[in-house]
């Protein structure tokens, strides 16, 4: 840490539209899936502006689309925004995780102007690195337990589905968006020990490497708070909780929750923007990495 400097971090809160930042990151938004909230990360998207954006991984799920093609007119709307940020002067980095992990293999900039790296090193605007990577070569089960890494995927789509149906009947009654899976983690003391477990070695690997703090995803369990002398950063999801990690100009970090700004109405896509091609090259390569058959398009 810089000497005499507290962590300066927020807590959670509720963006303003129209809101610029210098950083933002987010993560596990898991295209390719029905629990993804295209709608509202579009809204964020489009209400959101940054110089500098990281996608921290998960932003397609492969290990779902392997079984199964859906990717619905929503989700290539989020592709092409974006990409729109990128070709209009915002710095946008992908990170892959374990769900599209099959980009590691990709080239910068496969469409668009968009950067692909494993991990990133960003300075604060007040000095201080921060360590940024999607975190699943940090979690042992995804590392050397392949086989239960895929039953804890199906069991979270399977509390996705349910939440969905949950939700639906709360919207009919005017209810806010609810967490079915946040509800059961603060519940579960088992899930708090492994959530434990891997902020404590996400610090580790932090302070070890000297920075002063990490950024990273992959467990859908948004948080900002100073631990063991550096900051521990998680973006959470875009299945649940609509969450993004932003930094303001003074280098200040915080939490924005987007589950109760709102799902965008979907402009329908034009064929002659900038970015349709960029869309459709990767939608074909994220296809060809799948393995999905030519032409499998599944509509929402």
């Amino acid at each position: 840490m810089l000497p005499g400097r507290d962590p300066r971090v927020v807590m959670t809160h509720q963006a303003p539209r129209k809101h610029r930042y210098r950083t933002i990151w987010i993560s596990d938004i898991h295209l390719g899936t029905r629990g993804a909230k295209a709608r509202f990360l579009l809204d964020f998207l489009r209400n959101t502006e940054s110089d500098t954006l990281y996608l921290v991984g998960d932003v397609v799920d492969g290990w779902r689309l392997e079984q199964h093609w859906y990717w619905p007119t929503a989700h290539d709307a989020v592709i092409q925004r974006l990409l729109r940020k990128a070709r209009t002067g915002t710095e946008v980095i992908f990170l892959p995780g374990n769900h599209d992990a099959f980009a590691r293999a990709w080239p910068d900039a496969p469409v668009g102007r968009v950067r692909v790296q494993d991990e990133a090193c960003h300075t604060l605007a007040d000095g201080r690195r921060l360590l940024v990577v999607h975190g699943d070569a940090f979690d042992g089960i995804v590392t050397y337990v392949r086989w239960l890494a895929h039953v804890n995927d199906a069991t979270h789509r399977v509390m996705a589905g349910i939440n969905r149906a949950i939700n639906r009947v709360r919207r009919r009654f005017g209810r806010p968006y609810w967490s079915l899976s946040a509800f059961v983690r603060s519940k579960a003391k088992t899930a708090f020990k492994v959530l434990d477990a891997y902020e404590a070695t996400m610090v580790r690997e932090a302070r070890a490497r000297g920075f002063d703090g990490v950024v990273c995803g992959h467990v859908h369990h948004p948080a900002c708070k100073p631990m063991d002398g550096v900051v521990y950063a998680n973006t959470g999801d875009w299945m649940e909780h609509c969450s993004a990690l932003v930094e303001d100009f003074d280098g200040n970090l915080a939490l924005v929750d987007w589950t109760r700004a709102g799902a965008a109405d979907l402009t329908p896509l034009l064929a002659e923007s900038p970015e349709a091609e960029g869309v459709a090259r990767l939608r074909d390569l994220v296809r060809r990495a799948v393995h999905a058959p030519p032409g499998a398009r599944e509509e929402a």
